[in-house]
């Protein structure tokens, strides 16, 4: 049965809804997607991408340009009939109000759309010239232009012919945000609301030939349907609240006579491709469809054969079944050969044809089988990336096909080959793009149905949900890359029957893809009859311990019999790169960076910003290596996502990429050193820690995870013990049989005797495939487990007392040990690891700091082997270990080894540090350092320091009085950490230690 009403037609379907222009729910039915918009031909040349769209523009009245448009702040536009009047001001469609400066002044009252947990920066005095009006810097997110939440009217005119009233008119409109109204000529023609798909309207009953004016109301308020404030297809932590219309605006001109919905189901097995196809028609009619399919972007030339149909259209919109036969030169698609056919279907009354339609998609088959994802009959590992709907120009997403092109072929050059979509689903052009670079994507419905909103309780958004997973299953379910779908991410409610009852609809409804009811937390509830888990509790690198590379997450993942993929894996947080600063251009100002720049400038650090970055980013990528090695030779691990490979500037400014928000490279790392610990083959190792002494030898097995094309026939691995100097010290290699596909563990095993290093030494353990680029490596630190007798000389002591200030005024030396009684930096909690997310999102949950920084050619570590940043062997020195609050010391001060703070709050921080006191010189550590440790790190570096302190070379040049030192352990911090809520993220509230691996 056809429904009419609106201007768009409804199919029914249980419990699903439709939503008015006052956002009202009418449960009746779903929206179903009108004539889905030509899909041209766009691949890599540009030649024929051009070609396509000037043929498309033939039946498409283009309405981009400048529209009239008002603001409706106190929404009495419908009351007033504004459709009905002439809009007076001017904006450019398509585009947001936000990006053309339009709305209003950022101020401390400004309503956002995102939760703020960390409210300390509207009442803390240290920020309050932050607040101030024309200076306002908010730290949550990046700053819109202006900021606008309500109903916005658009505007303009256009001209029909009589020919065109004879065709069938779509008003296309392909982003809207969020909820619009349309009239044509003061006639509502309905009303949308959607955040997955394109709005569309027929408008044959309401148009004339000669002028027409085209009035749109675009809402983008929270109203009765709320899918979460904090869902990124609205928030402001993200994309930003923009109203506006983005991507194609237009009508489309087609005959009355038609192809609606075309979806295309493979079948890689039988060869062929069953056709599911609507034909809109005014009567019933006999009507002929010619349909071929032809290879289009491979080196591989295919094309079926023609196959012709006669249809028996009996009804208004008739749903016809066909099938495509591929044959046996048919191509798949996947990650390595994406290849895809270009299906062009033609209909016929007679002779006459009358539409035209191209689909692309590709052969593929995406199952989970037991613990693992295959794709066409191959196990496959997902390794992803969540996209988080971050656009720092726009603040919407991109909808032209290049700029996809670019950010998966980035995403791709990181040895990734899945995106999950963290509650919102990409335009239409993502998927093209995506089908082309060979990318598995997990799109989810646009919704976080948490702080304020749940599911299964019978509020709109339940049925919102399936309307719009419906829309985009009808939109983008051809294309090879949609291969999973979940609801959105971890909500709240009765989500256990909600959410199982969607997972067995999906499942019923379309066999082209995998299901998860959510992307969840670890402690949020396990839906039962998920196709695949994507959750947290099996992820972290924990570093409580001394790392290694032996344990893996077999135990987190034990209960479950489908592919687990790590939900938002990593999270390790790196410090602001401030030269970011100049590329926000666009609708947004990057304020929380200036925020940050200049309070590490009030702290006097302001030139160490860069070296701050660098060294705490070298942490960063150590911590993502071993947590994806920890994946990667874990067995019936299926995959992990990312939170994320580029930054997100939201939920406090969570610095967790090794890109930036642009996709950009921060310097520190480089997609071929990403890609040794996260590609198609992964060299694995595994040993029981990185530190030996040289009595020792080094002991590993080694491991491959291969994920490629084929298993590898009798392949040989080299592997290299290479010194300090890169120069060989042993080397070795492998040989075996095979490498299947899947996990291939213990394939040989090493022993390395160390006896013949008589110095410390950083060593590098380097392991690569013969014949290949593929390669990985892991640094080691050898110390000599017997050391020399120091010299007398210095005065070693754990207390300030009246001997230091004796052998001080006498000019003597003093190494001062005040491990445990720092009480100026008590409560900064140092761990090996870096921040997880950010401390203010969490409210200052340890760890606070980002590794260490420090200048590895000073002769004081000249027998310590170390870079400058956080390396393996501080983990003894540094996991746990006080720091020193050094906010009283001269501006200048500068320590040997410098904690790098949380960005939230700068503070000058240190943990070894040498000054002249009088006419004596003093080193100073908050580490536990002695000659009488049995800890082999501690032991060394204190020998290190104290040759040094023996040499001509100890001259500290940097001069302090004696009271600033014993200022550290009886005094407390002046700038420290206040908290004005007592609310918490949801990721606080369950188990963190399961959660996030303490």
């Amino acid at each position: 049965m056809k429904v009419r009403g609106g201007g768009t037609g409804y199919r029914r379907l249980p419990g699903t809804a439709q939503i008015d222009i006052f956002g009202n729910t009418k449960c009746e039915s779903i929206i179903k997607t009108m004539a889905a918009m030509y899909r041209y031909l766009f691949f890599t040349a540009l030649f024929l991408l051009t070609v396509s769209a000037l043929q498309a523009q033939q039946h498409f009245l283009d309405l981009s340009g400048t529209w009239r448009f008002a603001l409706d702040k106190t929404d009495r536009g419908i009351k007033d009939q504004w459709f009905n009047q002439r809009l007076a001001d001017d904006v450019k469609l398509p585009g947001s109000l936000i990006e053309q400066n339009i709305g209003d002044d950022i101020t401390l009252e400004t309503q956002w759309t995102g939760s703020i947990y960390d409210s300390s920066f509207y009442y803390h005095p240290r920020l309050e010239k932050f607040r101030q009006t024309g200076n306002i810097k908010l730290p949550f997110w990046l700053s819109p232009l202006k900021h606008y939440v309500g109903p916005a009217w658009y505007q303009r005119d256009f001209q029909l012919s009589a020919s065109d009233l004879k065709q069938h008119l779509n008003l296309f409109l392909e982003q809207p945000h969020t909820e619009t109204a349309v009239w044509v000529n003061g006639h509502l023609v309905g009303a949308q609301n959607s955040m997955v798909v394109a709005h569309q309207f027929k408008l044959a009953d309401v148009v004339k030939a000669g002028k027409n004016t085209l009035t749109i109301r675009v809402d983008n308020r929270i109203k009765e349907i709320n899918v979460g404030p904090d869902s990124h297809s609205l928030t402001d932590h993200t994309q930003g609240n923009w109203n506006g219309i983005t991507g194609r605006i237009g009508i489309e001109k087609r005959s009355k006579v038609h192809l609606e919905d075309i979806q295309i189901y493979p079948d890689i097995h039988q060869k062929t491709a069953a056709i599911r196809l609507n034909v809109q028609t005014t009567r019933p009619r006999k009507l002929r469809i010619r349909y071929i399919a032809e290879a289009f972007n491979s080196n591989n030339q295919h094309t079926t054969a023609v196959h012709t149909e006669l249809l028996h259209v009996t009804n208004q919109a008739d749903t016809v079944n066909l099938t495509m036969t591929l044959g046996e030169d048919m191509l798949l698609w996947d990650e390595f050969n994406p290849n895809l056919y270009r299906t062009t279907f033609r209909l016929y009354d007679g002779e006459e044809l009358l539409d035209e339609r191209k689909v692309t998609f590709g052969m593929r088959e995406f199952k989970a089988v037991g613990h693992y994802f295959y794709v066409n009959g191959r196990k496959t590992f997902l390794r992803g990336t969540c996209d988080n709907a971050v656009f720092p120009l726009t603040g919407y997403p991109n909808m032209d096909v290049e700029s996809w092109l670019k950010i998966f072929r980035k995403i791709k050059s990181y040895g990734l080959n899945h995106v999950r979509y963290h509650s919102w689903c990409p335009p239409e052009a993502a998927f093209q793009a995506a089908d082309i670079v060979g990318m598995y994507l997990q799109p989810e419905g646009p919704s976080w149905a948490n702080h304020g909103s749940s599911l299964g309780q019978g509020h709109p958004i339940d049925q919102y949900i399936y309307a719009e997973t419906n829309r985009m299953a009808q939109q983008y379910g051809n294309y090879a890359s949609f291969c999973m779908m979940a609801y959105g991410n971890e909500p709240r409610g009765n989500q256990i029957p909600y959410l199982t009852t969607f997972v067995n609809y999906w499942k019923a409804k379309d066999s082209r893809r995998l299901y998860t009811g959510a992307s969840v937390g670890g402690s949020w509830p396990v839906i039962p009859n998920n196709e695949f888990m994507v959750r947290a509790g099996a992820r972290g690198v924990e570093w409580d311990r001394r790392p290694e590379s032996e344990r893996d997450f077999s135990a987190k993942i034990a209960q479950f019999d489908v592919p687990f993929v790590a939900h938002e894996l990593g999270q390790h947080c790196v410090f602001p790169n401030f030269e970011e600063i100049k590329k926000y251009t666009g609708a947004y100002r990057a304020k929380n960076f200036e925020l940050f720049q200049e309070d590490l400038n009030d702290h006097h650090m302001g030139d160490q910003a860069n070296t701050f970055l660098h060294a705490s980013g070298k942490l960063q990528a150590l911590a993502y290596k071993h947590e994806m090695e920890r994946a990667f030779r874990t067995p019936n691990y299926s995959g992990f996502q990312l939170l994320s490979l580029n930054d997100y500037p939201g939920q406090g400014t969570a610095l967790v990429g090794l890109l930036d928000a642009f996709w950009d490279d921060k310097g520190y790392i480089d997609a071929a050193e990403f890609r040794k610990a996260c590609d198609t083959t992964v060299l694995l190792m595994r040993t029981a820690k990185f530190v030996y002494d040289n009595s020792e030898n080094i002991r590993f097995s080694v491991d491959v995870a291969h994920y490629g094309q084929d298993a590898l026939k009798k392949p040989t691995l080299i592997w290299r013990l290479l010194n300090d100097e890169r120069k060989k010290y042993k080397e070795g290699k492998l040989t075996v049989d095979s490498v299947s596909l899947g996990l291939n563990e213990n394939i040989g095993v090493i022993d390395i005797p160390l006896d013949g290093i008589e110095d410390a030494r950083e060593m590098k353990l380097e392991i690569r495939l013969l014949g290949s680029q593929i390669s990985n490596d892991w640094d080691f630190y050898i110390f000599p487990k017997t050391l020399p007798a120091l010299s007398g000389e210095i005065y070693y002591t754990t207390s300030l007392n009246d001997t230091v200030r004796q052998v001080l005024e006498q000019g003597g030396k003093v190494f001062l040990n005040l491990a445990g009684q720092i009480t100026q930096g008590k409560e900064i909690a140092q761990h090996f690891r870096p921040v997880f997310w950010n401390t203010s999102w969490f409210k200052m949950r340890p760890p606070h700091t980002l590794g260490i920084t420090l200048d590895e050619t000073h002769v004081a570590f000249a027998s310590f082997p170390t870079q400058n940043h956080s390396t393996m062997q501080w983990w003894d020195i540094l996991h746990q270990t006080q720091v020193m609050h050094l906010e009283d010391f001269p501006t200048t001060f500068r320590p040997l080894v410098q904690p790098i703070d949380t960005w939230f709050l700068n503070r000058r921080l240190g943990l070894i540090f040498e000054a002249k006191v009088g006419k004596g010189k003093i080193m100073v550590t908050s580490a536990d350092l002695s000659d009488s440790t049995n800890n082999l790190v501690r032991k060394n570096l204190y020998h290190s320091l104290v040759n040094y302190m023996t040499s001509s070379s100890f001259q500290p040049e940097q001069e302090i009085g004696l009271e600033l030192i014993g200022g550290l352990t009886h005094n407390n911090s002046k700038l420290t950490f206040e908290a004005y809520t007592e609310a918490n993220p949801d990721e606080l509230k369950p188990d963190l230690k399961e959660m996030l691996q303490q």
